[in-house]
């Protein structure tokens, strides 16, 4: 395991000096481009080290945003939309086309919340936020054993969510690859990666671990403008 590790530290270490550019030059072709990270690739460690930062943000979520201006470069309409819009219009997606936009659409608007959250020094929520969640999720304890047993229990690839109904109330849940509770007209709160590139390198098979130590990265103060900005109640 040891020695799997080290070998996938020197191969993404030696690739990583050459993907600025091959990342610009795919994004290059539609309108959905990469956000930066808002804080340095360190800012999390160590409970996310700084080469999985990299790595996940300049190459996994890049690669869904060259994905998904490739499948609409023929449809200038859907193109033009917001990502959490067209997400939420995934029915009037042509067939053809349809799976590598919720694929690559939610990949990017997924990553594009998870960079937004985290950058923090964990704790506790508070006002408006730590309210929500004891009224509706049992109170910040109970929220996060439920959350990560949400985490532990998705089967392969994921992702975990606290979002805002149409009522203004948060809801807890889990959903596979890059879907996104955006397609079903929810708003997301926040959200953590669950796919084995979000974590491999420090923590290996042992996702638990990887979902205990994230909360120490989560910014509350961010997750409680975006409930405000999301009308949570």
């Amino acid at each position: 395991m040891l020695h799997r590790r080290s070998l996938l530290v020197s191969v993404a270490s030696a690739g990583l000096a050459g993907w600025g550019s091959r990342r610009a030059a795919a994004q290059a072709s539609g309108p959905f481009t990469l956000p930066p990270l808002p804080y340095a690739p360190d800012a999390n460690e160590p409970h996310i080290d700084t080469l999985t930062m990299q790595i996940h943000h300049d190459r996994h979520h890049a690669a869904y945003v060259a994905n998904l201006n490739a499948a609409l470069k023929d449809h200038g309409q859907l193109a033009a939309l917001p990502v959490e819009q067209l997400l939420a219009k995934l029915g009037e997606v042509p067939d053809a086309i349809r799976t590598a936009v919720r694929n690559n659409a939610g990949g990017h608007a997924n990553h594009s919340t998870f960079w937004q959250i985290m950058g923090g020094k964990g704790g506790a929520p508070t006002g408006a936020l730590a309210e929500a969640i004891t009224r509706d999720l049992g109170g910040l304890e109970a929220m996060q054993a439920a959350f990560n047993r949400a985490g532990v229990g998705q089967f392969g690839s994921g992702w975990v969510f606290v979002s805002v109904d149409r009522a203004g109330k948060l809801a807890l849940g889990s959903r596979p690859n890059q879907d996104t509770v955006l397609s079903e007209g929810g708003r997301v709160l926040f959200c953590n990666d669950v796919w084995e590139h979000a974590y491999y390198l420090k923590y290996q098979n042992r996702r638990p671990d990887y979902l205990a130590a994230w909360w120490n990265t989560l910014n509350w103060e961010a997750i409680n403008k975006r409930l405000a900005e999301s009308g949570g109640k």
